[in-house]
């Protein structure tokens, strides 16, 4: 690829850990980056503007839902996917591999494509490499994802390489497409290929390589967070990590807890997205700086504290503890939008402050103080786990 989307603008002198800019079609997005979850083409509970106001220059969205709801007609009409929910920064859509694969019994995979139900009415559609990236051209996706097939975790070596090769070959194809439909000169979006390979590192390293081949401007690490221990899920994302480039993007495909995203940057990785922040918002449990709190118990009925004293965001500016227990009790809608709030800004805030420490040579330090205070041994608080 002859232009250079990716830039790397500082190193941490004692780790993997670096900052960078990456230029997409809508404004650059300065890495490391969370991405909030924007299924159906809204982060819930929250609007565009508070998603501006926190400083968010990239949300995702999912090529699946948007396909089934409200359907790619709709989205065309109103000239893309920006404009028809009013985002004018960044947008990476997901290819739909991942919901394809929860829907295990409702699909069949072939080297063609897969066929699937709605989970909404049970109606059948089919998705191929190539109308994949047809419809997140449609969206107008600023990053694509290609089509893959994520695997479950536990299965055997045999059935791990059937599904890299079934998603290496839709990689080529998909790209072939990508390719096609740039050459027009009407779309820009980038294309980012996944590595797959199960938890086989013999897998892992035939994908990366085939991956990297590619040339793409950014690399996703795919087919993790399937339900294994947390010591293998580091150990194979470690392994992957360092079989790729360092002048390309990784992308971490779905984790959003701050212990999981310091580790993965200690690594070199560049981009996450996850849902965790505003589902566990919605469920009234919130970050701080000393772990995550469970808004909905007896102890915080009277309790006019913040969320955490030491976040700015405008909930812990003005809502007290109580308050938000009072709301969530009460199952008001404003809980799940000042929860929301308050996890995404946490969020924001961390990555932040971890570029800063990435600049001045000191993430280890920064990590490790963070994570000691947050995973501090006071019951009233847990570390949150990766979704």
């Amino acid at each position: 690829m002859a232009k250079e989307y990716f830039t790397i603008k500082s190193q941490d002198s004692f780790c993997k850990a670096r900052t960078g800019i990456l230029e997409l079609p809508h404004g650059k997005v300065s890495t490391p980056v969370f991405m909030p979850v924007g299924t159906n083409a809204s982060v819930k509970a929250l609007s565009k503007d508070e998603l501006m106001e926190i400083g968010f220059e990239i949300i995702l969205a999912n090529t699946y839902h948007l396909f089934l709801r409200p359907g790619m007609d709709i989205i065309k009409g109103a000239d893309g996917l920006h404009k028809f929910m009013a985002w004018e920064r960044n947008i990476l859509t997901d290819s739909g591999g991942f919901q394809v694969f929860s829907l295990s019994a409702f699909r069949k995979i072939n080297e063609e494509g897969v066929k699937f139900r709605s989970h909404i009415d049970g109606s059948y559609h089919f998705f191929s490499p190539e109308n994949i990236v047809e419809l997140q051209v449609i969206l107008g996706s600023d990053i694509q994802m290609q089509l893959d097939v994520c695997s479950n975790w536990g299965i055997s070596h045999k059935e791990a390489k059937n599904a890299l090769d079934i998603t290496t070959l839709w990689m080529h194809r998909a790209l072939k497409t990508w390719e096609d439909e740039v050459k027009k000169e009407k779309y820009r979006g980038l294309f980012f290929p996944i590595v797959q390979g199960n938890f086989y590192k013999d897998l892992r390293s035939d994908s990366a390589k085939l991956v990297t081949d590619t040339d793409s401007p950014g690399i996703a690490i795919g087919g993790l967070s399937v339900g294994e221990p947390k010591e293998r899920f580091w150990e194979i994302l470690n392994y992957t990590t360092a079989l790729l480039p360092n002048n390309k993007a990784r992308y971490v495909m779905g984790i959003g807890t701050p212990e999981y995203l310091l580790h993965a940057i200690e690594e070199g990785i560049d981009m996450f997205d996850c849902v965790f922040p505003t589902r566990n918002a919605r469920n009234g449990n919130v970050f701080t700086k000393r772990g995550t709190i469970s808004l909905k118990k007896a102890e915080n009925a009277s309790d006019y504290m913040p969320i955490d004293e030491e976040c700015t965001c405008k909930v812990c500016r003005n809502y007290s503890r109580a308050y938000m227990r009072h709301l969530f009790k009460s199952r008001e809608i404003l809980c799940s939008m000042l929860a929301s709030y308050h996890n995404l800004y946490f969020l924001h805030e961390l990555l932040a402050n971890a570029k800063k420490a990435i600049n001045e040579s000191r993430y280890i330090t920064f990590k490790k103080d963070f994570l000691q205070k947050y995973n501090d041994s006071n019951e009233s608080y847990k570390s949150g786990d990766v979704s």
